[in-house]
């Protein structure tokens, strides 16, 4: 008979990947980059939804359409709010910023705790 082998039961307990950010002082740069990946994807997303070029999108936001290109631009953390908040408006929608507590209850969802959004209005 084979001797029975006892089991170890793992100890899933490990921090949080926010806290490995955190330890690898980077977590405010990926949280940025996140929030742009987010708002550039709601904004090609709501172009697409209307059928809007990216070249009426330029005219429409009296812009290149290279620099509309850094907007959408997902990887590109430069654009400014304002840039942002008139993309959104040139859509017919509105660019939400908030403020939360970071150890907000409740919150699961990543994308509801980077703090950016755009809405309909």
């Amino acid at each position: 008979m084979k001797k029975r082998e006892k089991k170890i039961a793992f100890d899933h307990s490990g921090s949080s990947f926010d806290d490995f950010l955190e330890e690898e002082g980077i977590r405010e740069e990926v949280e940025a980059v996140a929030i742009k990946r987010v708002l550039a994807w709601q904004l090609s997303q709501e172009m697409q939804q209307q059928k809007k070029t990216k070249q009426a999108m330029a005219r429409d936001l009296q812009t290149s359409r290279s620099q509309l290109d850094r907007l959408l631009d997902p990887r590109n953390v430069s654009v400014s709010l304002d840039t942002m908040a008139r993309a959104a408006r040139v859509l017919g929608k509105s660019l939400v910023i908030r403020i939360r507590d970071r150890k907000a209850a409740g919150v699961k969802h990543r994308t509801h705790r980077i703090g950016a959004e755009i809405r309909s209005r």
